[in-house]
C-alpha cells in the first residue's frame, strides 16, 4: 500500500487578495486574468498603489501556490499528500510551513530553511470574479531537484507537476527528475499547464515533460488552445490526445470535458454565483485526483472536481475551509 495519495511539487507562496476594478488593473498596466511574474521592487510598488493610493484593503492572506493549493484539497477530501517545494527562513516561510502542517500535508520543509525571502502572490479580484495575479517568487525561483524526497514520491500513487515551474530553469530541472523517479517506480505522472501565459512562453519546456510521459494532463481551454494550435473545445480534445493518454480540460462555467484513454466525458457546470476564480483549476485537479484514488472512473472523478471548483468560486480565496469541504463536498 502507497503512503501517499499524490505527491505533489510545485512553488510555495503566501496569497494575499485585494478587490479591484478594471480601472486599477489599466492604471497599474496589469493584464487582466494573466499570471505576471514580477520582482522584490515591482511587488513593493504595487503594494503601495494598492494600499496607500488606492486604499485597497487585503481581503485575505492565505497559504499559497498553486500545486500546494492541490495537496491540501486532497487532504480535507480526507486522501493523503506530500508537497516537495522551497520556503526561505523568514516569517512568511514560518506561516507556509504552519499552514500545511495544519491542513495535514507531509512535505520536506524543516527548520534548517536558506536565508532569503519565501514567495509572495498578490491576486487582485475584479466584481467579474476574474483574478490578475503577480508574483514575486522570491525563494521558490530557485526550487532544485535536492528539495524532492525520493522515497516519499516511490511510495506515492500519483505525482502532481505544477506546471508553473516551467518558468525557473532549477524547477523545470526538479520537474524533470521526479518526473524520471516516477516513471522509473512505476508511479502515475499529471501534470497541469496552470497558466496561457507558460503555455505561450515556455511551450517548449511542456513538450518536453510531456515528450517524457504524462499520464494525466490537466488544462483549460485557453492553455489547451496555445498547446495544441486548435481552436473549438471538441478540436482541441481531439488534437490533446496526442499530448497524453488521458486528460481534463475545464471550460469555466460550461464544466469540463475529459478522456480517459476510452471515451470522453462531458461534464456540466455546477450553477453558483463566482465572487473569486483564484485557485478553481487547483481545487479542480485535487478533487479529480483524489476520487481517482479512492477508484473511481474519470466521470465521477470529473463531477466532484465541477462541483468543488463551484463551491471554491462562489467565495473569495484559494482554498476552501475543512468545514466548507465537509459540509458541501463530502455528502455522498
Amino acid at each position: 500500500m502507497k503512503n501517499y495519495d499524490v505527491y505533489g511539487i510545485g512553488n510555495a507562496l503566501v496569497d494575499t487578495e485585494y478587490e479591484v476594478d478594471d480601472a486599477f488593473l489599466e492604471n497599474a498596466k496589469l493584464p487582466k486574468g494573466i499570471m505576471t511574474l514580477i520582482e522584490e521592487d515591482d511587488r513593493q510598488r504595487l503594494i503601495q498603489l494598492l494600499e496607500d493610493e488606492h486604499e485597497h484593503l487585503a481581503v485575505k492572506q492565505a497559504g499559497g501556490g498553486s500545486a500546494a493549493n492541490t495537496m491540501v484539497i486532497v487532504s480535507q477530501l480526507g486522501g493523503t499528500a506530500f508537497y516537495s517545494c522551497k520556503v526561505a527562513n523568514d516569517s512568511t516561510g514560518d506561516f507556509f510551513v504552519r499552514d500545511l502542517a495544519d491542513a495535514r500535508v507531509d512535505t520536506n520543509l524543516g527548520r534548517d530553511r536558506e536565508e532569503g525571502a519565501t514567495g509572495q502572490c498578490i491576486s487582485m479580484v475584479t466584481p467579474d470574479a476574474e483574478r490578475t495575479m503577480t508574483t514575486c517568487l522570491g525563494i521558490t525561483n530557485f526550487l532544485s531537484p535536492k528539495e524532492l524526497n525520493p522515497e516519499a514520491l516511490r511510495n506515492s500513487s500519483m505525482l502532481y507537476i505544477e506546471g508553473y515551474l516551467v518558468s525557473s530553469v532549477t524547477g523545470f530541472q526538479a520537474a524533470l527528475e521526479a518526473q524520471s523517479i516516477a516513471r522509473n517506480a512505476g508511479v502515475n505522472v499529471s501534470l497541469t499547464l496552470s497558466d496561457p501565459a507558460m503555455v505561450e512562453n515556455f511551450k517548449a519546456n511542456y513538450e518536453q515533460i510531456l515528450g517524457n510521459g504524462v499520464d494525466l494532463l490537466f488544462c483549460n481551454h485557453d492553455e489547451a488552445r496555445l498547446l495544441t494550435g486548435a481552436d473549438t473545445p471538441d478540436e482541441c480534445v481531439t488534437a490533446l490526445k496526442e499530448f497524453a493518454p488521458g486528460f481534463v480540460m475545464t471550460c469555466g462555467s460550461a464544466g469540463s470535458i475529459a478522456w480517459d484513454g476510452d471515451r470522453v466525458i462531458s461534464t456540466e457546470g455546477v450553477p453558483t454565483t463566482a465572487v473569486d476564480t483564484t485557485g478553481a483549476g487547483d481545487i479542480f485537479a485535487g478533487a479529480f485526483l483524489f476520487a481517482l484514488s479512492r477508484g473511481e472512473d474519470f466521470s465521477a472523478a470529473n463531477q466532484l472536481a465541477n462541483r468543488s471548483a463551484s463551491l471554491l468560486v462562489s467565495s473569495f480565496g484559494a482554498r476552501l475551509t475543512q468545514r466548507e469541504v465537509d459540509a458541501g463536498l463530502k455528502q455522498a
